[in-house]
C-alpha cells in the first residue's frame, strides 16, 4: 500500500490538472507557449500517474476498472465485482 502522502499527491494532482484544463487548451490552442509555462507545472496531465484507487498502488493497474491486479483478484473472488468470475476450462 502506498504512504498516505503519494496518495495525497496524486489527488492533488488530478485536482489540478481539473482546474486547468480549460485554461491550458486555450493557450494551446492561441499558440502562447509563454502564458502556457507559466502554468503550474502539476497542471500538467502528463504528470499524472495511473494509481489503484483503493491502495495507491501504481504497479498493474487496470485501467478499465481503475484498480490494481491485486485488489482486482481479491475483489473478483469474493464477489464484489458483477459479472467477473475465474475461469476454468
Amino acid at each position: 500500500m502506498a504512504k498516505e502522502s503519494i496518495k495525497a499527491r496524486q489527488r492533488k494532482r488530478e485536482k489540478m490538472v481539473e482546474k486547468f484544463a480549460k485554461k491550458r487548451t486555450e493557450l494551446k490552442a492561441s499558440g502562447d507557449y509563454a502564458a502556457l509555462d507559466l502554468l503550474p507545472k502539476n497542471s500538467s496531465p502528463v504528470r499524472l500517474k495511473n494509481r489503484c484507487q483503493l491502495t495507491g498502488r501504481p504497479k498493474g493497474y487496470m485501467r478499465y476498472f481503475g484498480i490494481s491486479r491485486v485488489i482486482f483478484r481479491d475483489m473478483a473472488l469474493n464477489g464484489k465485482i458483477p459479472g467477473v468470475k475465474k475461469a476454468s476450462w
